[in-house]
């Protein structure tokens, strides 16, 4: 079994599960897997794949076998996340405002200036409550001895937490016997959680009971099941962007009795499509005059316009400056080590060591625009290299790591299978919040680094226990 503290060692965590499987008939494990499969198939938990001739949804793989973390090395987990997130906030807060961080020299001016997604018109607002990033997932891989670096921040519109949710409801029914041993730290409370955050950065005027809604690009949308299951477990109203229209700097929903005033918009549209008349005029999935409300302050958006600054892979190599500038302590949480492609001598190293090292692009997600060296043929990797020559800035580095591994289902057999974690982090008014536990994503492939689910990984139920 994997989930190895050593070569030939079950981490503690883990204990009770191993002596579990030892004891569990040999066909059981496939035979709930199917089971899995069957409940998610009805239920219509999908994802779109962009550019996928074959088939516009499918299903993510899930992995039976839970991936547990201990308490102690959670709460480490969960004070390293509040305080990123927190400097997360204040850096976003900075840079639209005094920009005391560039004065000092902590990241450079034409890092943001010249970022794609920093948002001129934001320089010198706040929104409301002064939050920047209310949802944040922070995407954490554990590397050996080392334990758990922060691999990317995911700043604008984080997706997964439907999984998150889904995945511990199909395990709940499937191993009741198994919960039955585990203290598990629920994480059904996240749509409370959210409610409430999302209720605390409502503007001043909606009082204490704010009208919510979530706002849609539409069906066609990749993670357009997560916007219709949020919606539903915090019982507010799925929008698109016809369904609202803005009057006199306030934004209105559509209703059968009438316009009605929307106070918070959790929305899964991006800047550049959320308002034809400030971003992009094409945009049919906005709100034309969105952007007018949002500046009146009559508006909360969440997340606030311009917070993809945040999520640059570039910004990422300077947050331990930016951790340390802002909350005054070491992070606590580390970053993986990574060449800024930009610097002319990062970039020699790069170009030296390139068949080793794992590229990516700064603006890039989903594991799309990348260089995996070792798993690249020689062909991808000049390619690549020509890229990275042409235009260095788009790109940072990091050497292939030693990713650790988690007992994960492969045919009737357990394998070790390569997986991260990303945790999901509320920010309000009220304080920070972390869901205890996370998406855990595996690499389904035998040796393979790469855990996207659009690139053919699969997610695991994440288990904190309480003891």
């Amino acid at each position: 079994m994997s989930g190895h503290a050593g070569s030939d060692q079950v981490r503690p965590s883990y204990r009770t599960l191993a002596r579990w499987l030892e004891a569990a008939p040999s066909d059981l494990l496939q035979a709930r897997s199917r089971q899995a499969e069957l409940f998610f198939r009805r239920m219509g938990v999908t994802f779109a794949v962009y550019g996928d001739v074959e088939s516009n949804e499918r299903l993510i793989p899930f992995d039976v076998v839970p991936r547990i973390i201990g308490a102690a090395e959670w709460e480490q987990l969960e004070k390293g996340l509040k305080q990123r997130v927190t400097a997360l906030n204040a850096f976003l807060k900075d840079i639209y405002g005094p920009q005391e961080c560039i004065k000092a020299g902590i990241v450079p001016a034409e890092l943001i200036f010249t970022n794609p997604h920093y948002r001129p018109e934001m320089q010198g607002r706040r929104p409301p409550g002064d939050i920047w990033t209310h949802i944040c997932g922070v995407d954490l891989v554990r590397t050996g001895e080392d334990g758990f670096v922060v691999l990317e921040d995911n700043c604008r519109t984080p997706s997964g937490v439907s999984y998150m949710l889904e995945n511990r409801e199909m395990m709940m029914r499937l191993f009741p016997d198994l919960f039955a041993e585990h203290r598990i730290r629920p994480v059904e409370t996240y749509t409370d959680m959210l409610l409430a955050s999302l209720r605390a950065s409502a503007p001043e005027h909606a009082g204490a009971d704010p009208n919510i809604v979530v706002l849609t690009p539409g069906p066609y949308n990749s993670a357009y099941y997560e916007h219709s299951f949020l919606a539903d477990k915090l019982g507010v109203e799925l929008v698109e962007g016809g369904d609202l229209f803005v009057n006199d700097d306030i934004v209105f929903m559509r209703t059968t009795e009438g316009p009605r005033r929307v106070d918070v918009i959790y929305r899964r549209v991006d800047d550049d499509w959320l308002d034809p008349l400030t971003f992009r005029t094409d945009s049919t999935v906005g709100v034309p005059g969105i952007m007018s409300a949002y500046m009146a302050g009559n508006v909360t958006l969440s997340n606030a316009v311009g917070t993809g600054v945040a999520d640059d892979k570039a910004v990422y190599t300077y947050m331990p400056e930016i951790i340390k500038f802002f909350s005054g302590g070491d992070p606590i949480l580390g970053n993986v080590p990574t060449w800024r492609c930009r610097e002319p001598a990062a970039l020699k190293e790069v170009l030296e060591k390139l068949p080793e090292l794992v590229v990516k692009e700064v603006g890039g997600s989903g594991g799309y625009g990348m260089l995996v060296g070792p798993a690249s043929t020689k062909a991808e990797i000049e390619a690549f290299r020509a890229k990275l020559i042409a235009d260095p800035d788009d790109f940072i580095a990091q050497p292939t790591l030693a990713l650790s591994t988690a007992p994960t289902l492969d045919g009737g057999s357990l394998s070790p299978r390569h997986v991260d974690l990303r945790p999901f982090v509320l920010s309000s008014p009220a304080g920070v919040r972390v869901a205890p536990g996370g998406l855990t994503r595996v690499a389904l492939k035998a040796g393979s680094l790469v855990v996207n689910s659009s690139q053919g990984g699969g997610t695991k139920d994440t288990w904190v226990l309480d003891d």
